[in-house]
């Protein structure tokens, strides 16, 4: 059977409607499960209510960086839902950098991001849970650099963009990256997968963050990924079936087995 899980999903940022179509065809479409991120503490909550109204639904907790900095008690409150839910979820995510934030606003100042990730980091590592990742450009860096200071090996750099140095110190170090229906027509993902060994290497959509070339004005829906698939297949010289076990294996292995 030609299945994946979609790596990295927002399913809690759909509307009702698109959730259940989504859901409903999740077996029709070979989609064997959903790394559900979160945004924030409501979020998390909205993701963990779905988990237990729909099986495949593995949710993560954590704080999107693109956005405001969460208060002390905000702060308090997300770490609280983490441990009581610590059975219950797959990892610590998405947590990161602001990278988009900061070229909006150049005033904003990266220490109190990287001290809040690092929290995230150290919790990750108490837990024994992975890590899902918002680290782009030359915030991957900074991010590689506390992976190695908490010796965090399960690291999941999701839609990652960055320079071929850190690409071979993500290489080297074991991280994970997942690849997006922009692989479809962007030719630089087309050449991360290139680089970047299938091993280490998962599928997502990020949802429902819309795409772009044949993809235009659809809502973005997990199914697209049999394309990235192929696309990869393509990219790799490797037999399609070959990728498809591969791509399943790396992310239940990833997820599902600490």
């Amino acid at each position: 059977m030609r299945k994946f899980i979609d790596a990295h999903i927002h399913i809690d940022k759909y509307n009702q409607e698109e959730q259940e179509e989504i859901l409903t065809e999740m077996r029709a479409k070979n989609i064997d499960g959903l790394i559900a991120v979160s945004m924030d503490y409501k979020s998390a909550k909205r993701n963990l209510a779905l988990a237990k109204k729909y099986q495949k639904i593995y949710p993560a907790i954590g704080y999107h960086p693109e956005q405001v900095l969460p208060t002390d008690k905000e702060i308090e409150t997300l770490f609280h839902l983490i441990h009581l839910h610590k059975n219950d979820i797959v990892a610590i995510g998405e947590v990161g950098l602001p990278h988009y934030l900061r070229r909006e606003n150049p005033r904003v100042q990266i220490e109190p991001y990287i001290e809040l990730l690092e929290l995230f980091i150290k919790d990750a590592a108490r837990l024994h849970k992975p890590v899902a990742l918002h680290a782009v450009y030359d915030d991957a860096r900074v991010v590689c650099d506390l992976l190695e200071k908490h010796s965090i090996k399960k690291a999941h750099f999701h839609w990652f963009k960055g320079d071929q140095m850190t690409i071979n110190r993500m290489i080297r170090n074991g991280y994970f990256i997942s690849i997006t229906p922009d692989i479809i027509y962007k030719k630089r993902t087309e050449q991360l997968v290139r680089d970047y060994p299938l091993s280490q290497m998962m599928v997502e959509t990020d949802g429902p963050w819309p795409f772009e070339g044949p993809y235009q004005d659809q809502m973005t829906h997990p199914k697209m990924l049999h394309d990235v698939i192929r696309k990869i297949s393509e990219v790799k010289g490797k037999h399609l079936e070959t990728v498809y076990k591969s791509i399943l294996a790396n992310t239940r292995g990833f997820y599902f087995e600490y």
